[in-house]
C-alpha cells in the first residue's frame, strides 16, 4: 500500500460557505459510522487489490467516497475566490475533474493490504464548523498514521467529510487551495481542469 502524507487532507482555516453552530443531536455517533464506512471500502478494496485493477477499485470506492465526502463543497473551497469568477461551465467542469481526481488518489494509494487496521474513535468532536474525528491507519508494523476528518452537515442531514488531517494538523485542502492559486493564475480554469485530469491519468496508469 502507498500512503503519500501530503496527499491526505485537511483545512484549519473557516470559510464563509460554512455556517458554524453546535453540531445536532446525535452527531458524535452518526459522524464516526460515516468513516467506519468509508474504511470498510478501503479495507475491501485493499484486500482484493491483487484480484481488481485500478479500475475497478475506482469503481468499488467512487460511490462510497461521493456519499461520505462532500466533494463538492471541497472543490469550491480548494478554488478559493476564484470560484466566483468562473461560468458555471468552469464549475461544473472543475467539480467532475476534482471528484475524479480524488477518488482516483484512494484508489491508487490503498492499492494491497499488509495487514493494516483502522482505528475510530467512536465520539466526535465538536468544531465551529460541525465535527471532527479522529482516526488512525494503523499499519502491519505497527506504526500508526493519525487522520482526522472535518465533517459538517450536508444536503439531506448527512455527516460529510470536508477536509482529513494528517497528524490532526495537516490539512490537504489547504495545500490544494496554494497549488490551485498558482494554476489558476498561470493557465485559468482550463489550465486546472487539464493539471487534474492528467494526475487521475497519472495515477491510473500508476
Amino acid at each position: 500500500m502507498s500512503v503519500s502524507r501530503r496527499s491526505l487532507l485537511v483545512l484549519p482555516l473557516v470559510f464563509a460557505v460554512l455556517r458554524p453552530g453546535a453540531p445536532a443531536l446525535g452527531a458524535e455517533e452518526a459522524a464516526p459510522a460515516a468513516i467506519r464506512q468509508l474504511y470498510e471500502a478501503l479495507l475491501g478494496a485493499m484486500k482484493q487489490a491483487k484480484s481488481e485493477s485500478f479500475d475497478q477499485r475506482f469503481a468499488r470506492l467512487a460511490p462510497v467516497i461521493e456519499r461520505v465526502f462532500d466533494l463538492g463543497l471541497m472543490a469550491r473551497i480548494a478554488v478559493g475566490p476564484s470560484w466566483t469568477q468562473l461560468t458555471p461551465d468552469q464549475q461544473q467542469r472543475l467539480t467532475t475533474s476534482f471528484i475524479r481526481f480524488t477518488v482516483s488518489q484512494y484508489a491508487g494509494r490503498f492499492d494491497g493490504y499488509g495487514g493494516e487496521r483502522f482505528e475510530v474513535d467512536p465520539a466526535a468532536q465538536p468544531n465551529a464548523n460541525g465535527v471532527v474525528v479522529q482516526s488512525r491507519l494503523v499499519k502491519g508494523d505497527g506504526e500508526a498514521v493519525t487522520l482526522n476528518y472535518l465533517m459538517h452537515r450536508g444536503t439531506g442531514g448527512a455527516w460529510r467529510v470536508i477536509d482529513v488531517y494528517l497528524k490532526g494538523t495537516i490539512s490537504e485542502l489547504a495545500t490544494r487551495r496554494s497549488e490551485f492559486s498558482g494554476v489558476l493564475q498561470s493557465s485559468g480554469a482550463d489550465g486546472l481542469v487539464r493539471t487534474l485530469d492528467q494526475r487521475s491519468a497519472a495515477l491510473r496508469a500508476g
